[in-house]
């Protein structure tokens, strides 16, 4: 458990650092790119990531990395641990000046997450969490909400797939919301802000290992969308899709999004 708390400490402090060093790039001016699948990267994204390498393996330079920035090789599969990164999870919210961004930072072991930090510095909030020693908000413990009915849910999902007709049965009256970094939706749904938050597109590692762990030790389920528990490190590090909700409205969810096919 020392070992844990180490890696925690670790984590939060350099998430902070970074969501600071985030801060700063934007003030300064950011350089923007696209990337090959189209989705938009910043100067500050990158020097985040560099950051966060250079002093998160400085400090452990025995485990392994992988980032959402960093191009990714087959060596972390051998690690005993390794961390899982996003630089800026939620870039169009970060570069519109909007709060919906976050650092995640995870270390993972045998395929799951023991240590991890959500940081979102334009809201103040860190999130946090170790395997076996719960979650908290800002220093103070949190719980997934105990909703147990999906009628007048508050559910983090775009509301056209939720009311599209692929649905082998339809959903009752829901409210939706958005927030762009997927991180931040899991880590609201560990506090109880929401009730649930559902994708059906695979998701990469970088994006919900963080959240995987804060809203597991929050009390919250997580799994694909056909009810399947998450490995992690895997030679394809991304999960097939996402339902992460309050433990009684799991089953609830999984009944109408289990017959979907999984995305190929």
């Amino acid at each position: 458990m020392n070992a844990l708390a180490d890696d925690l400490d670790l984590i939060r402090e350099a998430a902070i650092a970074a969501g600071a060093l985030a801060v700063a790039e934007r003030e300064a001016g950011l350089k923007i790119w696209s990337k090959s699948g189209g989705s938009p990267v910043t100067s500050a994204d990158l020097a985040v990531d560099a950051f966060l390498k250079d002093r998160l393996l400085g400090a452990r330079p025995d485990y392994g990395w992988l980032s959402e920035e960093t191009p990714d090789g087959a060596e972390r599969l051998s690690k005993a641990r390794v961390f899982v990164v996003d630089p800026i999870d939620g870039t169009v919210a970060f570069m519109k000046g909007k709060p919906w961004w976050c650092v995640p930072i995870a270390v993972v072991e045998d395929g799951r997450p023991v240590a991890a930090v959500i940081h979102a510095p334009m809201l103040n909030e860190t999130f946090e969490a170790t395997l076996g020693g719960g979650a908290r908000l800002n220093g103070r413990a949190i719980a997934a909400s105990d909703a147990d009915t999906l009628d007048d849910a508050a559910v983090l999902a775009d509301a056209r797939l939720m009311e599209g007709p692929q649905w082998p049965e339809p959903w009752p009256e829901m409210r939706f919301e958005k927030r762009n970094a997927l991180a931040y939706r899991m880590a609201l749904v560990a506090a109880g802000a929401f009730d649930a938050t559902i994708a059906l597109t695979p998701k990469w590692d970088w994006d919900v290992c963080a959240g995987a762990l804060i809203a597991e030790e929050a009390g919250a389920r997580v799994s694909d969308h056909h009810g399947r528990s998450w490995v992690f490190n895997r030679p394809d590090p991304r999960q097939a899709s996402l339902v992460c909700s309050a433990p009684a409205l799991h089953p609830l969810i999984l009944r109408r999004t289990g017959p979907i096919p999984l995305a190929p």
